[in-house]
């Protein structure tokens, strides 16, 4: 069960979020879990003895009823015998039940939008390998009832006919990869986000499926619709990290995944 649909079932909670950290810790700023006041835990702050005295407060808060925010700062050397050697900063808040719908918008906005353009095995595989990383999909087709019927909470799918009129509505900082159906809707798409990257240079990452034989032949055809050998030296094809080989769907899932994380925002 993915945590958005957990929270669903949630009724109060207590927020416990990474604050701040000096040195070496398990989780970076921002990094959450959410103790219900019945059922499981949901996310992590990173394990061991700080999430366990953590849960141990938070639970605590949920038993006395305290609504109050409070702020705690664990020395995770001398105080608990954590090897990372530094000191985290741990807010706790309560979440009212009728609040959890906010929440979940709050700390979805963590998540890096990626647009997905193409629903065969390949796009199907990387939307299972993103399901439960810190990425929110945007999985586009122009193909009607491509989409399971069933899919991960950080994904949201788009039917659009052309494929490539998508790109307009991007989020502004999206990673893009295009594995359609067809080539010429790839040509297509990528080609959109190279113009879209001379208005408003806001697509940091674009990557196309596809063998260095494909990309030359895209190469030259994108040559000829303007674009300059700059722009299409920032276009990554083959997707994926170099030196992973198979071309399996869940292999060449499992690569771009990682390429993915790599593109991500640095938080700290």
């Amino acid at each position: 069960m993915t945590a958005s649909r957990e929270m669903r079932a949630v009724i109060g909670a207590e927020l416990v979020t990474v604050d701040r950290v000096e040195g070496s810790g398990p989780r970076e700023p921002g990094a959450w879990m959410l103790v219900p006041t019945t059922g499981g835990v949901i996310g992590t702050i990173g394990g061991g003895r700080l999430e366990h005295d953590a849960l141990s407060l938070a639970r605590d808060r949920l038993a006395a009823g305290l609504t109050t925010p409070d702020t705690r700062r664990y020395a995770l050397g001398p105080s608990l015998g954590q090897c990372c050697g530094g000191v985290v900063h741990l807010r706790f808040e309560h979440v009212p039940a009728g609040e959890l719908a906010s929440l979940q918008q709050r700390l979805a906005t963590a998540r890096t939008p990626v647009a997905l353009f193409g629903g065969g095995h390949v796009g199907r595989a990387i939307v299972r390998a993103c399901a439960d990383l810190p990425l929110a999909l945007t999985w586009i087709d122009s193909r009607d009832e491509i989409f399971p019927g069933d899919v991960p909470a950080n994904v949201h799918c788009e039917h659009s006919d052309p494929v490539h009129a998508a790109v307009r509505e991007l989020a502004p900082g999206s990673l893009v990869l295009a594995m359609s159906f067809s080539h010429a809707e790839d040509l297509d798409v990528v080609a959109a986000c190279l113009q879209r990257r001379r208005e408003r240079d806001d697509l940091p990452f674009l990557g196309l499926i596809g063998s260095r034989t494909k990309w030359a032949t895209f190469r030259h055809r994108l040559e000829d619709r303007g674009f300059t050998p700059a722009e299409l030296d920032t276009v990554r094809c083959p997707i994926g990290i170099p030196g992973i080989t198979g071309k399996e769907p869940a292999v060449i899932a499992a690569s771009a995944a990682a390429q993915l994380l790599l593109q991500r925002p640095t938080t700290h």
